[in-house]
């Protein structure tokens, strides 16, 4: 049951990143980091389109039970909410931004879960 949520919330998010490749995500997006009111980074069509490849092979390596595969997923996502102590994760110095908050809310926790649920199906 836990693989099955697991890998339809992956497909979820790759759908959603291959919808902003093809719709564009503008610069003030909530996904994208801010300093100052001003984006980070603009993402690419092409990026965003890998991005969501890349969730969706996370959803498969979930269903195939890859084990040291979804062991490697797994700390990705959790180092992905600890955070890389400046933008993003639990442990931003930067806040305040629509990104922020809701990286703070909702992006570094659903983070943190997918990787714990991938850590207990590697362990498993």
């Amino acid at each position: 049951m836990l693989a099955s949520i697991t890998a339809a919330v992956f497909g979820l998010l790759g759908l959603l990143h291959f919808y902003w490749a093809a719709r564009g995500v503008s610069g003030n997006s909530a996904a994208i980091p801010e300093i100052d009111g001003r984006p980070v980074f603009k993402p690419t069509k092409a990026a965003t389109a890998a991005v969501g490849l890349t969730l969706l092979g996370t959803g498969a390596i979930v269903l195939l039970q890859a084990k040291p595969l979804l062991a490697g997923a797994a700390a990705v996502l959790i180092l992905r909410a600890i955070g890389d102590f400046r933008l993003v994760g639990f442990f931003k110095r930067v806040r305040g931004s629509r990104f922020a908050r809701l990286d703070t809310l909702l992006y570094s926790p659903l983070c943190l879960a997918l990787g714990a649920a991938l850590a207990l199906q590697a362990a498993g």
